[in-house]
Parts: C-alpha cells; sequence; structure tokens
C-alpha cells in the first residue's frame, strides 16, 4: 500500500497549460469495501499505478509531460518509471449526491451540473447514483444510461440530516464490482456531515486503502451557520486530498457549470504512472511514496495531485 501527502489546492477556472511542442486539445467529453486483506492498486506484475494530475499556479491543466518529467519515490528511495499513458480511458464513477435538506435552494443547480456532467461521458463509461440525506440509498446501480441517472436524479428533493460519510463507505463499497481500472466517486455537497454512523478517521482510513480517487463540487455557503457547515470544506478537503483528487468551492451557484467542465476535461487529461517498487515485500504496510515533477525548461512550477494505493 502507498500514500500520498495532502495536495491542497483550488479551481476557480478552467483552462489547459500545453507544454512546448505539444498538439492535443484537451478532450471535454479497485476499490473493494475497507478490509484488512484488501491490496489496491496492485497488478499481477507487481506494478504501482499511480493517477496523476498536474496544474500550473494559475490552476490550468498541464498535459504533454513525458515520462522525464516525473521521479516518483517510496520514502526516500527513487523508483523506475517503467510506463506513463495519458490515453483516455474509461471511468467507473459513482454519484454522491446529497439530498439532506441543507441543500435546500442548491439542489436545482446542482442537479443540473450533475446532468451536465454526464453528458460529456464516453460509451464506455458506466455510473451509478447514491443520494443521501439520513441515510445513503444506492438509487441507480451501475448503468451505462446517462438517461437512468437523469431520470433517478430529478425525482430527489432536499430533506433530512446528511449522513455525507456513510455515503462514501457505500460508494467505495459499491466500486468492487466496477468493470473498469479507473475508479472516481463524485461528490455533491456542502459537505456538512451530521448523521453518519462511521466516523471521519473510520471513513478517511478507508479512502486512504482504497484505489478510488474522489472529487467534490463544494456547494458552500458564504455564511456558514452551523459547526457542521463550517467543518464541510475541510471534510470534503480532507477525503480528496488523500484520494488523489480534489474540491472544487462553489461559492456562487452560477459558476457550477464552470466547475463541472474543469473537472470534465481533467478526468480525461491525467497520467497514469506504473512503476515496479524496489521493495517486493508484500508485507501489508503503508509504503508512502511522493510524485514530483520537473517542469519544462522556462516553465513555471507545477502542482502535483496524485494518490497513492
Amino acid at each position: 500500500m502507498v500514500l500520498v501527502p495532502f495536495c491542497f489546492g483550488q479551481a476557480d477556472q478552467a483552462g489547459v497549460h500545453l507544454t512546448s511542442g505539444v498538439v492535443r486539445e484537451p478532450v471535454a467529453s479497485e476499490v473493494r469495501a475497507y478490509s484488512e486483506e484488501a491490496e489496491p492498486l496492485k497488478a499481477n506484475v507487481d506494478l504501482v499505478l499511480v493517477p496523476v494530475t498536474v496544474t500550473d499556479q494559475k490552476d490550468r491543466l498541464v498535459i504533454g509531460l513525458e515520462k522525464d518529467n516525473f521521479n516518483v519515490y517510496e520514502g526516500f528511495n527513487r523508483q523506475v518509471i517503467r510506463h506513463i499513458s495519458t490515453e483516455e480511458a474509461p471511468i467507473s464513477l459513482g454519484i454522491l449526491f446529497d439530498t439532506s435538506s441543507s441543500m435546500y435552494g442548491k439542489i436545482e443547480r446542482s442537479r443540473e451540473a450533475v446532468i451536465q456532467f454526464l453528458r460529456t461521458a464516453n460509451s464506455d463509461d458506466e455510473f451509478f447514483l447514491i443520494g443521501f440525506g439520513h441515510r445513503p440509498d444506492l438509487l441507480t446501480d451501475f448503468t451505462n444510461s446517462v438517461d437512468d441517472i437523469e431520470t433517478e436524479i430529478s425525482k430527489v428533493t432536499p430533506d433530512g440530516a446528511t449522513a455525507l460519510l456513510d455515503a462514501v463507505y457505500l460508494g467505495l463499497s459499491r466500486m468492487k464490482d466496477a468493470r473498469n481500472e479507473r475508479k472516481v466517486l463524485l461528490i455533491v455537497s456542502d459537505g456538512g456531515d451530521t448523521h453518519s454512523r462511521y466516523t471521519a478517521r473510520e471513513v478517511l482510513s478507508a479512502v486512504a486503502e482504497s484505489s478510488v480517487q474522489i472529487y467534490a463540487m463544494g456547494i458552500f455557503d458564504e455564511a456558514p451557520r452551523t459547526n457542521a457547515d463550517r467543518m464541510g470544506p475541510d471534510l470534503l478537503a480532507a477525503m480528496t486530498n488523500i484520494a488523489g483528487g480534489r474540491t472544487f468551492p462553489i461559492r456562487n451557484l452560477k459558476k457550477i457549470g464552470d466547475a463541472v467542465g474543469q473537472l470534465s476535461i481533467e478526468l480525461r487529461n491525467q497520467y497514469l504512472i506504473a512503476y515496479r517498487p524496489t521493495n517486493l515485500e508484500h508485507d501489508g504496510k503503508w509504503h508512502k511514496i511522493s510524485v514530483q515533477v520537473t517542469p519544462p525548461q522556462n516553465s513555471s512550477r507545477f502542482r502535483v495531485y496524485a494518490k497513492g494505493g
């Protein structure tokens, strides 16, 4: 198992930064339940796969980097990168949609954003939908039909408390049946948890040991009224960063479409790094890793969003 240090960042605008010589245009279009036997992101040939997103200082996506631009370390030991891919692979996507009463006044725009995002999907993508108020409910299991998701999400109304952590745990559990190698949870919520059985510590441990990336559209109030509301951004940031994704903070619902557009582009333009660890002992211990990027000449510093497995 491996971990990557948290990488905090915010996304206010969509954009793509191409390194010199790159002509490709941006495309907009294994987790198992937490258990002591889980060995996520481990291939049969002892390769560790690390999805990586790179942005510049203006939060624009950086594409076109080569293998020589990346370094991967386990502890202090540099690893040999065997392969790096930027091919657009199909995604298994779980949508965790907040239906609690705190989403009153936000749910219609949030619903439209999810539908907008799904319309950029590829034919080989698959989805499930979990709605969560006082408890998480699997509204639609894995399907290739965007229409199925749209139909179910159009029925939800805001009511009840918020069991966000339970919803994440359920989402991780459902991913054991995903057929695609790339697995992503998308949380649409204000981030305030008020009614979960699982604790933040338990869920963060499950997230860290999974091979699922987590992204969030954080629908935050300018003036939080409750302690749960105030803690919401930090809770979402903790989950998304440890999972190698990030939170898109939305404080103006009119800008939610911009966040959706950037997320769509980002998911289709990630690097997938494969390396074989120098330490091949299957000892069940955490093997911390870090991913570093050396910018091309005359480029500014880059930010790296990555997780281990």
